[in-house]
């Protein structure tokens, strides 16, 4: 690695009641990709804020440059919320970062502009229109925006880039060209700061892990010298079991069965989930995977075919049909349509069935709900346990915690979980994970879809694979294998997937 470009020492910051970072210390050298991993509330956003100077920590000190060198490097930002105005343009919003426009008489002109900011996006294989406003492109697409502004106009290339969550939006190849321009920036002198809470990533892209618990740093290692299981043990703080698939019952009754069903992206689809066991869909964005869940469910329209919850068919596009069925679902998108952000953990968990809280008069018998509130929380591991507190107010993962609470709590028959832990750190992934375990042991059907292959082969008896709108593939038993999802998601054969794996293990080496 080359020298350094920043030194962080003894930093420390505080609210009311919590001690957010404590005696946080590390290096950045040129070149080096250091990881910074660890649960929400580890620390990792507001270590991010004090380098970007929107908190003043109570101590410690936050140096760029080598010492005695002179100009010191800049820093660059990437933040979660990607800090885009949503009623521009791409771009206008990268003319205000500064990309591809000139102070004084040399300024650029609006065609130059729109050239300019079309060729940064095609740097990433996209091109969308970028005269329209950011709130009518995708997320991926703002991703992308919000990346190429940070990257464009530096003034030398060894400066400082903080990613936080660059990739919690982006799919597949989306993410393999962010990864690419991060390794050139690398390579030609930067120091990039990546935050992340996808594992593999951690270990695919960065040099050095720096794990966070409870604002401390707890390890500083090289990425060479912990495997993916090291990793959550350092993160979490203790092992971290396997779960038990043989314990779950075979030869169960049918609870859901598709025959011939489409709608939106999926052009046919047939399937069964019984009692008990736990599935899953995989497939690439556009595949019809993304839209298989809330067509089962009835949040998407149904053009054709049947669906059936134990012997018993259900009405095409009606979601409260499918409540009273005892069916599930949980969106890929829990601000959007998985739950009331701006309501308490109280009144988004007993939501959909209030029903049994009711007594005379259609009253709502608040000390049985705040009972059965605080007993959910209790179940799922709910941090702060506070039903009273706003929804907003709380991680990523805690909010996704109560959004699977809020449906357990009914007793489904069928769990349909689309991206179930999409943004969230491991350590409610993990939780999240037994929960759908605990829901099969109760004799639920559960089927999962995720983009995530390695967590699908992990919670997953077998997995559906589609294609082109239509189920291509089932793998179960010994086939159940990220490689072989591979495969069938793109058409290939195993030894064509072989050698991708191999050229792609000897990109990560090298």
């Amino acid at each position: 690695m080359g020298p350094r470009l920043l030194a962080v020492s003894g930093l420390r910051k505080e609210f009311p009641g919590l001690r957010a970072l404590d005696d946080v210390s590390f290096e950045l050298r040129s070149g080096e990709i250091l990881a910074v991993v660890g649960q929400n509330g580890s620390g990792k956003s507001t270590l991010v804020k004090c380098l970007a100077g929107v908190y003043r920590p109570e101590a410690g000190t936050v140096d760029l440059g080598a010492p005695g060198e002179a100009g010191a490097p800049e820093m660059h930002f990437i933040h979660q919320t990607r800090a885009l105005v949503p009623g521009l343009s791409t771009v206008e919003n990268l003319a205000l970062g500064g990309a591809g426009r000139e102070t004084g008489p040399l300024r650029l002109s609006k065609r130059s502009e729109r050239r300019h900011a079309r060729a940064l996006i095609g740097d990433f294989g996209l091109a969308f229109d970028v005269d329209r406003p950011i709130t009518e492109i995708s997320p991926a697409e703002r991703t992308v925006v919000a990346i190429v502004r940070a990257l464009d106009g530096w003034s030398r290339p060894d400066n400082v880039l903080v990613l936080d969550e660059p990739t919690a939006e982006l799919h597949g190849e989306e993410v393999e060209k962010l990864f690419r321009v991060v390794r050139q920036v690398a390579a030609k002198g930067a120091g990039v700061i990546f935050i992340s809470h996808r594992l593999d990533e951690v270990t695919s892209l960065s040099d050095r892990v720096l794990a966070l618990r409870d604002g401390r740093v707890v390890g500083d290692v090289p990425v060479a010298e912990c495997d993916h299981d090291q990793l959550i043990q350092l993160i979490v703080g203790e092992a971290i079991g396997s779960l038990d698939k043989a314990a779950r019952a075979e030869n169960r009754e049918v609870v859901l069965a598709a025959t011939g069903v489409a709608g939106a992206t999926v052009r046919r689809a047939a399937l069964r989930i019984k009692a008990g066991e736990v599935g899953g869909v995989s497939g690439l964005l556009g595949s019809g995977r993304e839209s298989l869940a809330g067509l089962l469910f009835g949040a998407r329209q149904r053009t054709t075919g049947t669906i059936e919850v134990l012997g018993k068919p259900l009405r095409a596009g009606d979601p409260a049909a499918s409540i009273a069925a005892r069916l599930a679902y949980v969106p890929p998108d829990r601000h959007a349509d998985g739950a009331v952000m701006e309501m308490s953990v109280r009144e988004n968990l007993t939501l959909p069935g209030l029903r049994s809280l009711r007594r005379a008069f259609g009253r709502l018998d608040r000390r049985a709900e705040l009972r059965e509130v605080r007993r959910w929380i209790d179940s799922v591991g709910l941090r702060p346990a506070e039903p009273g507190r706003r929804l907003e107010l709380f991680s990523g993962g805690n909010q996704q915690k109560v959004v699977i609470a809020k449906w357990l709590r009914l007793e489904p028959r069928v769990l349909l979980l689309d991206e179930p832990t999409q943004g969230v750190d491991v350590g409610a992934k993990l939780a999240i994970y037994e929960l759908i375990d605990r829901a099969a042991a109760a004799g639920a059907g559960v089927l999962v879809s995720s983009a995530d292959a390695k967590e699908l082969v992990e919670v997953c008896d077998r997995v559906l694979v589609m294609r082109e709108g239509a189920i291509v593939a089932e793998l179960n038993g010994d086939r159940l294998q990220e490689k072989r999802l591979l495969a069938e998601e793109l058409g290939l054969d195993a030894a064509h997937t072989e050698q991708l794996f191999d050229e792609n293990e000897e990109e990560i080496r090298a």
